[in-house]
């Protein structure tokens, strides 16, 4: 395959920062060509909060990727999260000047980008617009409205924005890294890419993306993504329980968690203990496993509360026949499917991203942690057969291309990335 099909998606998680190499192969699935991954050390709770650490995180998680894929990175496709991360719902319209011609991509370019131009809170952007059904002069629930005729086309709008800061945040580390930013995707719309199938997207399904800093929530409909929202709670609020509850340093509460945790208690024996070594000569800490569940599962109860009742302010509590979906690093926990029906009533299962991948992957990238990833490598090779699709049939005299995710706002702030960099 041509060197521009490898696509490269930079994961800067609140706990790791994973670098996936990966290309599409004859059979349309996605090959892992190289995984590299180091521990994030600049960034929380999806925001980046010191740079140098984060580009030190960046380049070594780059080097390791090379060196498995044997290819040189440059250009990678990077995730966006964090608590300031927002959505509204609203509607635009446009005037046509001929009800003659059919409506066309460029109308609805027209329209989407109009959207851009929305008044926002002082230092916040506009992420990302996503039409979500269309009305043309009145006569509304139109899911593609190409080659409609009509004078008056409106739309309904999912609006994403977020911090401008955070933006640029990522963009410098990126820079600094000696990398070119690609795109700018959301990570829940990554995730979805990875863990959800078309027809459970069609059918209604929730993604919970459970992470080290936030918990990403992503509910699609009728193949629409109707709400976004973030919790800024995951995997470090129940490590720092741990090592509360149990009277231990982080590290060893980090292993509990991943070796023996689990999200219910009664699943647990109380004769179920672990040693845990002493400091320096210390004696031994022995710790039961039903107690370290009664821990986690405290605070999964609290994190699935939020997302059940995000789930009802959506409104689409009743047209969820897709239930719910876990994934991330979070949804390893054992019995956490388990746990989030007992609560809210909905069909869960874990999502992992082995669905696209090629059969030869290895298990470890089958793993929910790497889901984001994934996403972001599929989303990357997508656009690129996009704009392949979009040269062929489109004059390149004819029109710009379509801005994509993020796109905008890279625009609009490209000469922040330019600043201070050395």
């Amino acid at each position: 395959m041509e060197a521009s099909e490898i696509v490269v998606g930079l994961d800067i998680g609140t706990t790791k920062i994973a670098v996936i190499v990966g290309k599409k192969n004859e059979y349309g699935k996605i090959e892992i060509l190289g995984l590299g991954k180091s521990e994030s050390v600049g960034v929380a709770r999806g925001v980046v909060a010191n740079i140098e650490k984060t580009v030190q995180s960046i380049r070594a998680a780059v080097i390791e990727a090379e060196q498995k894929a044997g290819v040189d990175i440059g250009v990678v496709n990077v995730g966006i999260a964090g608590q300031h991360i927002k959505s509204i719902q609203h509607r635009g319209n446009i005037m046509r000047n001929s009800l003659d011609e059919e409506i066309n991509e460029d109308d609805i370019d027209t329209l989407t980008e109009s959207m851009f131009k929305l008044v926002m809170q002082p230092g916040e952007e506009i992420i990302h617009v996503i039409a979500q059904d269309f009305i043309i002069d009145k006569e509304p629930g139109i899911k593609d409205p190409i080659g409609h005729a009509g004078i008056c086309l409106e739309a309904n709008f999912h609006i994403i924005t977020g911090q401008v800061a955070a933006a640029k945040n990522i963009g410098k580390c990126v820079k600094k890294a000696d990398l070119e930013l690609e795109s700018m995707i959301l990570e829940p719309l990554a995730s979805a890419d990875a863990v959800l199938s078309d027809e459970e997207k069609e059918a209604g399904v929730v993604l919970v993306d459970i992470g080290g800093g936030t918990t990403d929530i992503a509910i699609f409909q009728e193949d629409i993504l109707r709400h976004t929202a973030v919790i800024p709670f995951g995997g470090n609020v129940i490590t720092d329980d741990i090592k509360e509850g149990c009277n231990i340093i982080r590290n060893q509460a980090e292993a509990l968690k991943v070796k023996f945790g689990s999200a219910l208690a009664k699943e647990n024996r109380e004769e179920d203990i672990v040693s845990i070594p002493g400091l320096r000569g210390r004696e031994p800490k022995e710790i039961s496993l039903k107690n370290l569940a009664s821990i986690i599962q405290a605070r999964m109860e609290e994190i699935i509360d939020y997302v059940y009742y995000e789930i009802k302010n959506s409104g689409y509590e009743k047209k969820l026949i897709a239930g719910i979906v876990l994934t991330g690093g979070g949804a390893m926990l054992k019995h956490i499917a388990q746990l989030t029906e007992f609560i809210t009533g909905i069909d869960t299962r874990i999502g992992y991203p082995n669905e696209h991948l090629a059969s030869n992957v290895s298990d470890e990238m089958a793993s929910p942690m790497y889901s984001t990833g994934v996403g972001l490598v599929i989303r990357g090779i997508n656009q690129i057969e996009k704009n392949k699709k979009r040269d062929k049939t489109t004059p390149s005299i004819s029109k710009k291309p379509k801005m994509g995710l993020f796109d905008k706002l890279m625009s609009k702030s490209k000469h922040f990335f330019d600043e201070d960099i050395n």
